[in-house]
């Protein structure tokens, strides 16, 4: 009965009060306070409400603009008819959001940012409120279907995305032209790319784009499970078994290459926002390009696009808030159009609103541009938030690291090769949908 009380409550909030519209390593949990000033409007005045805002370190620098500070007040004088907000703010990351919140759902934050990856986590243990009404409608209208996928659980809408997290590719404008990264095999004839075909992550994007898919076209799909059927997996073995050999191939994660951008070890990698100063350090800012994952041609002639996993940061609200209506239309807020174009004024935080992605301010943002192409539907490939997508990552990792001889612990294992490519392909499905097996 508490649960069903609370769905009335939460839609009928959301259809009154909607207003239009890994990350960092902060653990710190200071607490501040802002009450916002009473002003009787209606018959029986606003009401007296205390909110627990969550949020990463970076949110609430001052030398920042204080993100969450300045939106939260935004909101709060917004709404001053409805609420007077005693707001308190914590400092988490949105990586360690999830375990903070199942400490202790009752005790914890009303309004938390976190990552789209810990939704099933939240949604099974009772945490996480399910979003109806305007608020759900607004991210399905302010955001690609891709991005909305990524917050969309059994069916669902359970959080409002205001960034997406991808990846994308690196390179050195010396070495390549626009054109030449539209195409990977292009790249390798002309320089030196760093792919981290061992990190299951980055892998799935060369399946995917060959029609390879997980749990259906968005990833919502928990009973279609993953399909990597030969006809479509082992043609893009092969290719792997070539990529791996090819000379200008540089094997290892991004951040051990790096540095070889700058002695032109590396001229292209594939990465994220998160490493952008660390590469500008080792390019020098004039000479780093940017651009979505390339195209790269099978042996018969089919050309795919790369489609990388797309995933997003979001806000959610606690299921066990004593003041529902106040805190969905909070999470509406800093996940919509003004919060979004605050966050990016602010941080450069690239938005996922198509509104705020069209402005040129953020046209003019490179990174920012990249990110909105990768997250824009037909890109990417929607990151399954099912558990049942568990299986995937280690299995993904046995294969890729067998292109070299090991398994994802570095032990001595049979490499893939173009004879045995079909039945590594077989045992990478099978492994991959070794949860499915009741």
């Amino acid at each position: 009965m508490k649960k069903k009380i609370l769905s009335i409550l939460l839609a009928g909030a959301m259809g009154a009060t909607l207003l239009a519209g890994c990350g960092s390593n902060s653990s710190s949990t200071n607490t501040s306070k802002t009450k916002t000033e009473k002003t009787d409007s209606s018959a029986s005045g606003p009401e007296d409400v205390e909110l627990t805002v969550m949020t990463p370190s970076e949110d609430a620098d001052e030398a920042q603009g204080n993100w969450i500070k300045t939106n939260c007040e935004a909101f709060a004088k917004a709404n001053a008819d409805k609420w007077t907000i005693t707001f308190n703010y914590v400092q988490k990351s949105e990586g360690d959001a999830k375990d903070t919140v199942l400490q202790d759902p009752s005790a914890a934050a009303d309004v938390f940012l976190f990552a789209n990856d810990q939704i099933g986590a939240l949604v099974d243990a009772g945490a996480l409120a399910k979003l109806g009404g305007e608020a759900a409608d607004s991210v399905k209208s302010g955001n690609s279907a891709a991005i909305a996928a990524t917050v969309t659980y059994n069916g669902d809408i359970y959080a409002v995305p205001f960034t997406p997290n991808t990846w994308f590719m690196y390179y050195d404008k010396r070495v390549f032209s626009e054109d030449d990264v539209k195409d990977l095999d292009t790249m390798l004839s002309k320089g030196k790319v760093n792919i981290p075909l061992t990190n299951a992550w980055y892998l799935a994007s060369f399946f995917a784009g060959n029609g390879c898919t997980f749990f259906g076209a968005d990833g919502t799909d928990k009973d279609a499970g993953i399909d990597f059927s030969s006809e479509k997996a082992t043609p893009v073995a092969k290719y792997l078994v070539n990529l791996v050999a090819n000379p200008n191939f540089v094997k290892g994660e991004p951040a051990d290459n790096i540095g070889g951008l700058g002695n032109g070890s590396v001229n292209a990698l594939f990465d994220g926002n998160w490493d952008y100063s660390n590469i500008v350090k080792a390019l020098g800012e004039e000479n780093v390009g940017v651009a979505i994952a390339p195209s790269f041609t099978l042996e018969d002639g089919t050309k795919c696009q790369m489609k990388p996993f797309l995933g997003s940061k979001c806000i959610g609200v606690n299921a066990t808030s004593k003041n529902p209506a106040a805190a969905v239309a909070l999470a509406a807020y800093l996940g919509g159009k003004d919060g979004q174009q605050s966050h990016f004024d602010l941080r450069k935080t690239t938005p996922t609103n198509q509104t705020v992605l069209a402005t040129d301010a953020v046209k003019a943002d490179a990174v920012a541009t990249v990110m909105g192409q990768v997250a824009a539907d037909g890109n990417n490939t929607v990151q399954p938030l099912v558990s049942k997508m568990g299986s995937y990552w280690d299995a993904a990792a046995n294969f890729g690291n067998s292109l070299f001889g090991a398994d994802k612990d570095g032990n001595a294992a049979t490499k893939v090769t173009a004879d045995n490519a079909e039945e590594a392909v077989k045992a990478l499905n099978d492994a991959a949908n070794g949860s499915l097996v009741q």
